[in-house]
């Protein structure tokens, strides 16, 4: 019995941890949301600024990888 209490504590503790930061997770959502806002309210284009954002996450081989690729497609559609 004292077995089954501890593994329903430390089932609860787990379900409240991640509730905490699933409600952290939508509050930084939020605050993401409202910088892409301010930022598009200055004039800049949100979209690029998500593009850029995935881009410098990134490492340098990826990123010249991925550049590469574009490049290649680009040029094949007679684009570039």
């Amino acid at each position: 019995m004292a077995k089954s209490g501890f593994a329903k504590e430390h089932l609860k503790s787990f379900i409240d941890r991640i509730e905490r930061l699933e409600e952290e997770r939508s509050a930084l959502t939020a605050d993401i949301r409202e910088v892409y806002a301010e930022a598009k309210g200055t004039g800049f284009d949100t979209k690029i600024m998500r593009q850029v954002v995935r881009m410098r996450k990134l490492d340098k081989a990826d990123f010249q990888e991925q550049e590469a690729i574009l490049d290649l497609y680009l040029n094949a559609l007679d684009m570039r």
